[in-house]
């Protein structure tokens, strides 16, 4: 089995107020978003890719993920470089988060990442934007 997965992450300030959100397609055509508190956006970015092997790990179950290919879809050129092994982690924050992906990505027959233009990731980032816009008024990280 074949499953498109669109991801996106985003900060209001960067740091700031952070969501991630993903897009599943079919057979399973859900949409989750994440709110996470203060971080970047390249720690949103990453936090999606997260959801979305988790949450497709539970909808596919685990007797069928190792027989599951994955694309991920993402507007991040840079996040797409670094978890493809091609550009180097920087950030002390990203090393957690990119070895979580790692050990997400071998419950799966393969797992690659794909970048493409922000306007063919807008449902992604639509579930980012409705993640922050819920959150605005009760979270005290919107007033920083």
């Amino acid at each position: 089995m074949a499953i498109e997965v669109h991801t996106d992450g985003g900060s209001r300030g960067n740091p700031g107020p952070a969501a991630a959100g993903v897009v599943i397609g079919a057979p399973f055509n859900k949409s989750y978003g994440k709110f996470m508190g203060r971080a970047t956006n390249n720690e949103a970015e990453y936090e999606a890719v997260i959801v979305a092997l988790e949450k497709l790990k539970a909808l596919v179950g685990k007797s069928k993920t190792k027989s599951t290919d994955v694309k991920v879809y993402m507007d991040s050129k840079l996040a797409v470089e670094q978890l493809s092994g091609r550009y180097k982690i920087q950030s002390p924050n990203i090393i957690p988060r990119f070895i979580k992906i790692h050990n997400l990505k071998v419950d799966f027959e393969s797992v690659s990442f794909h970048h493409v233009p922000r306007e063919q990731n807008k449902g992604a980032d639509r579930a980012v934007n409705e993640e922050l816009d819920k959150h605005s008024g009760t979270s005290p990280l919107f007033n920083l």
